[in-house]
């Protein structure tokens, strides 16, 4: 197997703000090696007049800084620039300003000194959260139901709002399934945000990206020197999210050993940090999702039942957007009002035939995929009419790029069950794409985290660009 980091990685960029010289030099040059463009500065102020000037995807920075502190910076980039991520470093690492800077919009935290391992971790999941378009995975304290937009008329759309409203006010547990791309984790914000909690923070964890060894320090912390790289304690997401909400987005992926952990975490509200017999509570509503069917996932005995069931208490399921095409035209409208301010034109006109094209696709990326067809309409469409002969080709590209990556020959797939099918598609269009994971999504009409989790299914490591064949 190969290893593709620096060729998946070197296309995203890194901003490192730390005022210590030493500090800030050693982390930029980690990022780099970890094969990232990385640029430094040294003060808050300096690193907003860089974000004005150039786009990055993630930004790193310290807490404690003369000035402007890393609090503040968090702030003002989550306000001011919504597509960049930010990772937290603190020499000063405690519950307070770790739950501080998630809650204001960090996606996670460090403790100084950086070890490179953590680093590239907590870069990477920022980088793919950066990629599926998500935003902050913590709600800002003081927040309110009117912060998250969910578009739709549809009578689908109806049943889950209503769902929501009488779910949010309790402390029950939620289950939001679906296809990926249909809005679960918008789903889950919206529940947090109408319900009492609303004013704590919601702490969000991606469990596909981690490896089983690091998820159990993720979710219950660790003790300096419970494993070989534990260097300094670490807080948890369960202890992040005191008084407040965690998401498990993707539940799944969690291997059967944590799954009996979480389950006494479900049911006690109690746990032990990795490498510690101190017993901690923690006061914290959970919300979980998935996009596969979790039952199947029981029969197969890769999910454990009493799991499943203290999880399922309150289901939610969402609909795909091919069986709520009525919402369409809302969703074309909301999308292309943002893109075309984020881009500086004036307002498309979207013709009838163009909004005919678009309700009959199937949108297997669902409204993920939409909104990535309109931006990219927003910012390719000449003149002020968006027709259907420019929206068809970019929704027939993945399937011509699918169909032409079928084998020669008079191959047969008759017989074969579906997902060995599925399986030889998307390792031929792996290979094709040298190992590009999010070039091999987009010709796949996916997700680049549902295709992560598919070759997690079939046991290809994290960087690895070719399946093993035994």
């Amino acid at each position: 197997m190969i290893d593709t980091t620096k060729n998946h990685s070197n296309n995203h960029s890194v901003l490192v703000v730390d005022d210590n010289p030493h500090s800030r030099e050693s982390l930029c040059d980690a990022a780099s090696i970890i094969g990232y463009q990385a640029v430094s500065c040294g003060s808050g102020r300096e690193a907003l007049d860089l974000l004005a000037k150039q786009s990055f995807d993630v930004v790193v920075t310290d807490l404690q800084m003369p000035g402007m502190d890393g609090l503040e910076l968090v702030r003002q980039v989550r306000a001011q620039h919504e597509k960049t991520q930010l990772v937290m470093v603190t020499a000063h690492a405690s519950i307070h300003t770790a739950v501080e800077a998630m809650r204001f919009g960090a996606l996670d935290y460090l403790e100084k000194p950086v070890q490179l391992e953590p680093l590239e971790a907590a870069i990477r999941r920022a980088i793919e959260s950066t990629t599926r378009g998500d935003r902050a995975t913590a709600i800002p304290p003081g927040g309110t139901s009117d912060s998250v937009v969910m578009i739709g008329d549809s009578p689908a759309m109806r049943t889950l709002r209503q769902r929501i409203a009488l779910v949010a006010p309790t402390d029950e547990t939620v289950l939001v399934t679906g296809e990926s791309g249909t809005g679960k984790e918008l789903v889950a914000r919206s529940i947090h945000l109408a319900s009492r909690r609303c004013r704590e923070a919601m702490i969000s964890l991606n469990c596909p990206v981690l490896s089983a060894h690091l998820m159990e320090s993720e979710l219950f912390g660790h003790e300096r020197g419970a494993f070989t790289s534990a260097d300094h304690a670490r807080v948890g997401r369960f202890e992040l999210a005191d008084k407040g909400t965690i998401l498990l987005d993707e539940i799944t992926e969690i291997d059967l050993p944590l799954q009996a952990k979480l389950l006494r975490v479900l049911q006690e509200r109690r746990f032990e940090k990795v490498g510690s017999s101190t017993t901690i509570e923690a006061d914290v509503r959970v919300l979980a999702t998935s996009n596969r069917d979790l039952l199947a996932e029981v029969t197969a005995n890769r999910f454990r039942q009493d799991l499943y069931y203290r999880l399922n208490v309150v289901p939610i399921e969402l609909p795909p957007l091919r069986n709520r095409t009525e919402d369409i035209p809302l969703l074309v409208d909301h999308f292309l009002g943002a893109a075309v301010q984020r881009v500086g034109r004036e307002m498309l006109t979207v013709a009838d035939s163009a909004m005919d094209v678009l309700q009959s696709h199937t949108w297997p990326g669902n409204v993920r995929e939409l909104e990535n067809i309109v931006t990219r309409a927003a910012l390719l469409t000449i003149g002020h009419d968006l027709t259907a002969d420019q929206i068809r080709p970019w929704l027939l590209e993945g399937n011509q790029e699918a169909i032409s990556l079928q084998p020669s020959g008079n191959v047969s797939v008759v017989g074969m069950r579906l997902e060995e099918v599925e399986r030889q598609l998307i390792e031929q269009t792996l290979e094709h794409y040298e190992g590009h994971r999010e070039k091999t999504a987009a010709a796949l009409g996916i997700s680049v985290r549902t295709l992560s989790n598919k070759l997690r299914s079939y046991g290809l490591a994290p960087r690895a660009r070719t399946f093993a064949h035994v």
